[in-house]
């Protein structure tokens, strides 16, 4: 599906919050507040925590929230104690991955390296593969974000077959903006840095990198999530902590769908 067509992608990961019933009553709410909104308009996912994967599986039609685990191994089985395969996340019913968070490449020693092996295996077993990529603060003042996320991208893709991007998702996730204490990237630095993703997508999938959905997460709230939506290399929103109540999660994106429609339009006038 091309950019012009796609829905808008808006999801959230629990990181290491909400218990399984928890989750469960959360994701029953939004269900019920977003039961309204055409799902070829908007595309919604949540990545809870293993634990609770069960039990959000079992509550939501995945048809109106898609379901993600917040990391996977490389391997299908085999003598990896703690860790959890790919084919167990698809017995489940997961559809969706996530890669490459920055806390887990800070605080788990997870490398470019070890993502692109794991982006093997969701392909492998049929599930998205979300990759995060993102630069530090040091990266940043430094001169060099551009550089990293080319990296990022280029390693986490080796050995992907064009044929493949239609289970790839990219999430820009600057290190500096996640968490309590980050800062949001301005719109106009998020979409210069989506701009960055965009060029090396299509120089590795000339005809079709250029369709792989690219979205921002870092800091992301009701106060910033229409002024980064309107850029016209931001696909998509990954929201943290003001994702986590289900009215507040609602309400933002029935406003950055408004913005995503205007915007869409727009192109389409354009074109």
């Amino acid at each position: 599906m091309g950019r012009k067509q796609r829905p808008l992608l808006m999801g959230s990961n629990l990181k290491m919050f909400k218990t399984a019933e928890q989750t469960r009553a959360y994701l029953e709410a939004l269900q019920n507040l977003t039961a309204d909104i055409p799902r070829t308009e908007v595309q919604l996912f949540i990545i809870p925590s293993y634990i609770a994967l069960p039990a959000a599986l079992q509550q939501v039609d995945q048809n109106l929230i898609r379901i993600g685990a917040q990391n996977v191994f490389w391997e299908d089985a085999g003598a990896w104690t703690g860790e959890v395969s790919p084919v167990m996340l698809k017995d489940l019913g997961v559809t969706l991955v996530e890669l490459g968070h920055s806390e887990r490449r800070e605080h788990f020693g997870e490398t470019d390296l070890t993502v692109q092996r794991k982006v093997q295996a969701v392909l492998r077993n049929g599930m998205h593969a979300l990759i995060c990529v993102g630069e530090t603060a040091q990266d940043k003042e430094l001169g060099v974000g551009p550089e990293r996320l080319r990296e990022q991208v280029k390693i986490a893709l080796h050995g992907v077959p064009e044929e493949a991007l239609e289970h790839i998702w990219i999430a820009y996730e600057p290190v500096w903006a996640i968490g309590e204490r980050g800062v949001p990237a301005t719109a106009p630095y998020a979409n210069a840095m989506h701009g960055v993703i965009r060029t090396v997508l299509t120089e590795l999938y000339p005809n079709r990198g250029a369709g792989v959905p690219v979205l921002y997460g870092g800091s992301v709230n009701l106060e910033n999530a229409e002024s980064l939506i309107e850029q016209p290399d931001v696909d998509g929103l990954f929201v943290g902590r003001s994702a986590w109540d289900a009215e507040r999660f609602n309400e933002m994106i029935r406003r950055t769908l408004k913005v995503w429609k205007r915007r869409r339009g727009g192109e389409k006038a354009d074109q």
